[in-house]
């Protein structure tokens, strides 16, 4: 799909009410590869997508904010007809769906937001200096991500992370993973109160991006003025991957309620 400023890859499979999927930083649509079946079978029709800047989505985009990003997925929605689709984030993608909620109503049923960042991480001077470090090398987040997953890997982890380590090496490719993660206003905390469609929140109980994964979620769910949150026991930070049948349980209860809404 062609966008102002590049391409936006994205997949699609079943049929059914409209399901889109966004993935985190320096991830790619493959990250759902394991839920994408499950809610196929459960009846909907999923469209993943490269995050621009990711996958086989075009880099040299002049911004990588969650605004933008946000963007990218109604156009996707847009192009599948318009809609209207549930919006699932993760990760940096959380962001995102709440700007797409609000700038086109009309196109987005309900949002899903994965281990959403209610605020930026504060890091001391060491770990500043080391995720610069780890956002230059494809190898260094490629053991990164692997920390990710503290409790379930998914049979095929290894294999995928040595893929996205190669297609992290092909130039330009670590340039939005610092783009994503670059602090920008407005925060997409200050859209949240605007969000007029039910929202789901969830958080595995194990991600490690949190000193405290149940109170982040309930930090979350607050600032929507319809939302609820599920905690995935022994999630990581990737629940799409390491607990996919039990995030596709919450996930299609939520489909379920606002298509009956």
């Amino acid at each position: 799909m062609v966008r102002d400023g590049g391409r936006i890859a994205y997949e699609v499979h079943g049929q059914g009410p409209l399901v889109v999927l966004s993935h985190g930083m320096g991830e790619n649509r493959h990250s759902y590869r394991h839920l994408i079946p499950l809610l196929v079978a459960a009846g909907y029709r999923v469209a993943s997508v490269d995050v621009r800047g990711h996958g086989d989505s075009t880099t040299g985009w002049p911004s990588y904010a969650p605004a933008e990003v946000g963007g990218d997925l109604l156009a996707v929605v847009r192009d599948l007809g318009g809609g209207p689709a549930v919006l699932v984030g993760n990760s940096s993608s959380a962001a995102a769906v709440v700007f797409a909620a609000t700038d086109a109503p009309d196109l987005v049923d309900g949002i899903v937001l994965v281990g959403a960042f209610v605020s930026q991480p504060k890091l001391n001077p060491f770990m500043r200096l080391a995720q610069t470090v780890v956002l230059r090398s494809p190898r260094l987040f490629g053991m990164f991500h692997r920390t990710l997953f503290p409790v379930h890997r998914p049979a095929d982890d290894a294999d995928y992370r040595r893929q996205l380590v190669v297609a992290l090496r092909r130039p330009g490719r670590m340039v939005p993973l610092r783009g994503v993660i670059h602090p920008v206003e407005p925060h997409w905390t200050t859209r949240a109160p605007q969000v007029r469609q039910p929202a789901l929140v969830l958080m595995g109980t194990k991600d490690p991006d949190f000193s405290d994964p149940g109170a982040e979620a309930r930090a979350a769910r607050r600032l929507f003025p319809v939302a609820e949150a599920r905690m995935l026991t022994d999630a990581g930070h990737y629940p799409h991957a390491d607990r996919p049948e039990a995030m596709a349980h919450e996930l299609v209860g939520f489909l379920a309620a606002v298509e009956r809404a």
